[in-house]
């Protein structure tokens, strides 16, 4: 007996010393809020307060201490999101998550990003690498010199900021901008889809499932399917499924795929980001400024969610930086800083936001700034590929650079990267290419605008930061580069304006494809024509919004009605941007009240469209009668406690796999359909009755099947009683961690999760990826943020967004905000608020 009592003794402690160890560590790792810091580098002691909404307010004796000490708190808040975003754009996961990212480490690797921010840094004038610089030097400062413990994924991952190197540097900021760019700003999926819809579709088809913008015709008259079928660019064998191929029913839908054995859940996610690069459908924002002559107060109010990947932590961390006039790095008198917002871990700026005169908020615009070219490769030399000349062939060597890749637990990779004169070739590291085209004899190639060596949007930033009005404003952004975005703004003068800011390329009258496909790389009619001037990008002065009353934007067409600009067709379907409209003209003059309740409308238009296709669908199903009687009252609203927006979703999920991948095959709509949605194609196809897309027995008989379907995985998944199926079960906004959000035991802890309404067409988003593994319905994109500016008193603006500030599993303060986003309800976002709770000096 007195041994096993001094067994279990020793077993106590123990665990009372582990417990006491854990607890240790914990506390170590959360950040000092208050007292006293010292940080090297500093010139001069910075004060760091956190007021009652949590808002971290900086303010320096200079503005180079200013921007040193929003790093210093990036760090201590953020510090496993700067090392995993460095890791992600540096194409260096693979050193600590193995092998199974090293496909996504060869794709940006590829892209060159760091390379071209490297060019980048090097352009910019002093003025524009001092903020760079300093927050850099921060990072740094604070893993030189704080006692502050790793946070879990460092120690759960065994992994050191930074690497072998230092854990940022000014390059991997200019990095993460164009990475910013690379989410927002792309369209080469879209082009690559039509090249694989060409191999089963004619051309005519193909605009049936890309369907232009509304109002519009097709981008392009080129016979696609003629011109690949005669330049021979397919593999014999490629994708062979196609028309013949029937969809399987209820492959797809609620929980109805599975994730391969063998993938390696902690790169499930970044993966799957990495595959479905390109694609810029959904990646979009609302915005809207209101003329005083719109608004109660008489002053603007101004309005902005933008609508980016959920995560946890969040985009975004909230400060103020706040410094006196002085000197610049080039010797020049620098104006005072003082301005507050949104920042992103990674840049030393206010992206969104407002200074105590001016505000302001973005939208993606999403031209076409990526083109595809298809560079036919030298029988007689395969490290040659043709190029623009008269007469017989002309050919020109690929440039290669040799990139090395460390993968944990193997030998180092060699990757050999090989650019055209129009850009790095993508099929060297993008399998599906090969996959498609006998790389033989082709392979695609592209031209970015981001990855020009002249993108100076750190320098629009800078000056972003110090303007007072909106002329201002618009001076400071004649400088942004990528990605090109829709800027709303509004200065205390009570002056408002639209600036679509950033580059855009032209093209050629003869372009015949307009970018929207692959071009032949050897015809130089398909070069870029050079870039639109900032003076003549999309715009809107005080006057004409003031006759309106308002502007508003939801990534619909910017280009002006019967205009001749050509910018691109992949636009947003306009059905928040009606939606919005009709909210703003609905209401002579708003507040600050009237405009949170547009933030939180869900009523889905595009919802409206076809349900009264879905109430009429006959089905002998079990279930049919009840999820009818759900249907009979629904209008459209998107809401959380429902069954009916549940029932519609699975439903139109089904019809689209029926539809469109009887069509297209199997194979092929899995690697089209899910971040892309084809609703356009569905609405048209649904309402012309398309017996060539929906079968002999025509479209009703596809609704019936697809309802069928979706009542079968519905009881499956979610009982047999409809009445208590809820959207908001399935619809759980989901911000996930990276990377342990796929690994159950970690994901409980890391994730983020909360019940929400809405859908990829409401102005209170709520984007679902269909071909998600684990969660086809929940919301994985949706408002990052959501602010409301008042013009006539910007001390009542108001802030919020899904997390919280700390970015350490640990706090209280990791997902506090996520209650109020939910609820749409907001913080205040104030310069000179009551008091502060929590006051720290930095000091040299």
């Amino acid at each position: 007996m007195v041994w096993i009592k001094r067994f279990f003794a020793g077993v106590l402690l123990l665990v009372l010393l582990l417990a006491a160890t854990i607890g240790i560590y914990v506390y170590r790792s959360f950040p000092a809020l208050n007292g006293e810091l010292k940080v090297s580098g500093l010139t001069a002691a910075v004060n760091v307060a956190r007021d009652a909404a949590d808002v971290t307010h900086i303010k320096a004796q200079s503005p180079r201490d200013a921007w040193m000490a929003l790093g210093y708190v990036h760090a201590q808040e953020r510090g496993w999101q700067l090392e995993f975003n460095r890791r992600v754009m540096r194409g260096e996961l693979s050193e600590v998550l193995g092998e199974v990212t090293l496909d996504t480490d060869k794709l940006l690797r590829t892209l060159g990003i760091m390379e071209a921010a490297e060019r980048q840094w090097q352009a910019l004038p002093a003025e524009a690498k001092q903020p760079l610089q300093a927050y850099s030097d921060g990072v740094n400062a604070f893993y030189a010199g704080s006692a502050q413990a790793l946070s879990p994924e460092f120690h759960i991952l065994g992994v050191k900021p930074g690497g072998a190197g230092q854990p940022w540097t000014p390059q991997d900021s200019v990095g993460w901008a164009l990475m910013m760019a690379l989410d927002l700003g792309g369209n080469w999926g879209n082009e690559f889809a039509r090249l694989s819809a060409a191999k089963v579709l004619n051309t005519e088809e193909l605009w049936q499932l890309f369907t232009p913008y509304p109002g519009e015709a097709p981008a392009s008259r080129t016979d696609f399917a003629k011109l690949y079928a005669g330049l021979g660019v397919f593999r014999p064998d490629a994708i062979k499924t196609g028309a013949s191929d029937e969809y399987p029913a209820g492959a797809g839908g609620l929980f109805g795929m599975k994730i391969p054995a063998n993938t390696d859940l902690l790169a499930l996610d970044i993966n799957d980001w990495a595959a479905n690069i390109g694609n810029v459908e959904g990646k979009g924002s609302n915005n809207w400024v209101l003329a005083g002559s719109h608004t109660t107060s008489g002053k603007p109010l101004l309005a902005n969610d933008p609508h980016l990947g959920l995560s946890a932590p969040a985009i975004w961390y909230f400060a103020r930086l706040q410094a006196p006039a002085g000197q610049g790095a080039d010797g020049k008198p620098a104006p005072a800083l003082d301005v507050i917002g949104a920042t992103l871990p990674g840049l030393p700026f206010v992206v969104l936001g407002r200074t105590a005169k001016v505000a302001w908020g973005f939208t993606n615009t999403g031209p076409d700034v990526q083109d595809l070219y298809l560079e036919q490769i030298n029988p007689a030399n395969p490290q040659q590929y043709r190029v623009p000349g008269s007469g017989p062939a002309q050919w020109a060597e690929f440039k290669i650079r040799n990139e090395t890749i460390k993968v944990k637990g193997k030998p180092d990779v060699t990757l050999p990267v090989r650019s055209s004169r129009h850009g790095p070739v993508l099929s060297d590291a993008q399998k599906t290419h090969g996959q498609l085209l006998d790389t033989g004899k082709y392979v695609i190639s592209l031209r970015w605008s981001a990855l020009e060596t002249d993108n100076r949007s750190a320098m629009a930033a800078l000056r972003a930061n110090q303007a007072q009005s909106v002329d201002e404003l618009i001076a400071a952004y004649a400088d942004h580069h990528s990605p090109m975005q829709n800027v709303v703004m509004a200065d205390v003068a009570g002056k408002v304006a639209y600036k679509a800011i950033g580059k855009a390329p032209l093209r050629k009258a003869d372009n015949d494809i307009r970018g929207v496909a692959p071009s032949p790389g050897w015809d130089a009619r398909y070069d870029w024509a050079g870039w639109l001037p900032y003076t003549q990008t999309p715009q809107a002065d005080a006057a004409s919004i003031g006759q309106k009353g308002w502007f508003s934007n939801a990534n619909q067409s910017v280009v002006p009605p019967g205009s001749d600009l050509f910018l691109g067709q992949d636009w947003a379907e306009p059905y928040r941007f009606n939606r919005i409209e009709q909210l703003l003209a609905a209401t002579p003059r708003h507040d600050a009240a009237s405009v949170q309740k547009i933030h939180a409308d869900q009523l889905s238009l595009a919802t409206a469209r076809l349900l009264p296709f879905l109430q009429k669908t006959a089905s002998q199903h079990p279930l049919a009668a009840q999820a009818q009687q759900a249907l009979a009252g629904f209008d459209g609203v998107m809401r959380a406690d429902s069954a009916a927006p549940l029932i519609f979703s699975v439903w139109v999920d089904e019809l689209t796999r029926g539809v469109i991948g009887s069509k297209l095959g199997e194979a092929r709509l899995k690697s089209m359909y899910g971040k892309r949605h084809f609703r356009g194609a569905i609405e048209e196809i649904m309402e012309r009755d398309d017996k060539g897309w929906c079968g002999p027995a025509g479209c009703a008989a596809q609704s019936t099947a697809a309802l069928d379907r979706a009542l079968t995985v519905l009881q499956t998944s979610r009982g047999g009683q409809p009445a208590q199926w809820k959207w908001g079960d399935v619809h759980q906004a989901l911000s996930a961690h990276r990377p342990f959000s796929n690994v159950a035991a970690l994901a409980r802890f890391f994730d983020v999760s909360v019940p929400t309404g809405g859908d990829s067409f409401t102005v209170n988003v709520g984007q679902y990826w269909p071909d998600d593994a684990r969660f086809p319905f929940a919301n994985r994109h949706a408002a990052s943020l959501r602010a409301v500016y008042d013009l006539a008193d910007l001390e009542k603006s108001q802030f919020i967004y899904q997390t919280g500030q700390s970015g350490l599993v640990f706090s209280s303060r990791y997902r506090d905000m996520s209650a109020r986003w939910v609820g749409v309800d907001y913080r205040p976002l104030q310069m000179r608020p009551v008091g502060f709770k929590h006051e720290l000096q930095l000091r040299p």
